[in-house]
């Protein structure tokens, strides 16, 4: 028989670098399951513009299940509370029937909602709190927390600078007249892996896969989901690829600016990310790096080498 150190794997990366490929292998060789921790794939029919390449979950003729993609309608606001509960429901399906969840995705506030089981970041802004105490000093700041109930959140917020003392204020407040349903979200134990590839790489990635995804009807797909009856305002809420091409249908800019810019923005976003990986890294999670310029076989093998070092063969 086999233990393991780990209950998940998990993979992160920045958009482009090739992380949904080498979370498939993994799914396929530990007889796993892909749960996605895209906010945005989680929207029906926002296919091309999320990158969605269902072709990728089939190996060998062998499609890997996929979960948490297109649940959602288009054009709603599927906020994180009900990202979370839905995760927990698949998760412990997952587990129950001794598949392996292989988590695989980029959006920061969804990783860190599950690994710190942290739900309160679903909270809406409140414009009109955050305008009062901006003019606030830190220590101010930490003052006005400190009135706060004690409660799971204020024991578990994040004080360490000005601007998170507010979002902490803002959510410590909300709660205290709209308690959010209690999670139960799974405790996880997910062995980490990164993909990590040198910044001219990414970024001509990012570059040759939007036009990609231009010619394969990205602009086409919004056109649709607007004559559909999805407002410009909620597709500009989206971000990105949709608030470019919406303005681009507004006639804002013509073509080739839409698309230098919005590849500039996409290229930035993912800068973002990888900023916020080694963030977590310095907070303490262990996290293996995987060489995104090494094929795909290569990426397969050093991390199958790694999930082995975690498993033990145990004697009957």
């Amino acid at each position: 028989m086999q233990s393991r150190e780990f209950n998940e794997v998990m993979v992160l990366g920045p958009t482009a670098s090739g992380k949904t490929k080498l979370a498939v292998a993994l799914a396929q060789n530990l007889d796993g399951e892909i749960v996605s921790l895209d906010s945005r794939q989680v929207y029906k029919q926002m296919t091309i513009g999320t990158g969605k390449d269902y072709a990728e979950y089939t190996v060998n003729g062998k499609t890997i299940p996929v979960h948490l993609i297109d649940v959602a309608e288009p054009g709603t606001n599927f906020h994180l509370h009900q990202y979370l509960e839905h995760f927990a429901g698949v998760h412990r399906k997952l587990i129950t029937a001794q598949k392996i969840p292989v988590l695989c995705g980029g959006t920061a506030l969804y990783v860190q909602a599950l690994l710190r089981g942290f739900e309160f970041t679903s909270v809406p802004v409140n414009e009109v709190l955050r305008h009062q105490l901006q003019v606030l000093s830190k220590e101010e700041l930490l003052s006005e927390f400190k009135k706060l109930p004690i409660t799971e959140f204020t024991e578990k917020a994040d004080t360490s600078t000005a601007k998170r003392i507010i979002r902490a204020i803002e959510i410590g407040t909300f709660l205290l007249k709209h308690p959010l349903d209690k999670l139960k979200l799974p405790q996880l134990k997910p062995l980490v892996f990164g993909i990590d590839l040198p910044r001219e790489i990414r970024r001509a990635r990012i570059a040759g896969r939007l036009e990609v995804r231009l010619q394969n009807g990205m602009i086409e797909e919004v056109q649709q989901l607007l004559e559909e009856g999805i407002t410009e305002k909620q597709f500009i809420h989206y971000g990105l690829e949709y608030k470019f091409v919406v303005e681009y249908l507004q006639k804002k800019y013509s073509l080739e600016y839409m698309q230098q810019h919005l590849t500039i923005a996409i290229q930035q976003f993912a800068k973002r990310q990888m900023t916020w990986f080694r963030k977590l890294e310095r907070e303490g999670l262990k996290l293996y790096w995987i060489d995104g310029t090494a094929t795909p076989d290569e990426q397969t093998e050093i991390a199958m080498n790694i999930i082995s070092s975690h498993t033990q063969q145990n004697s009957l």
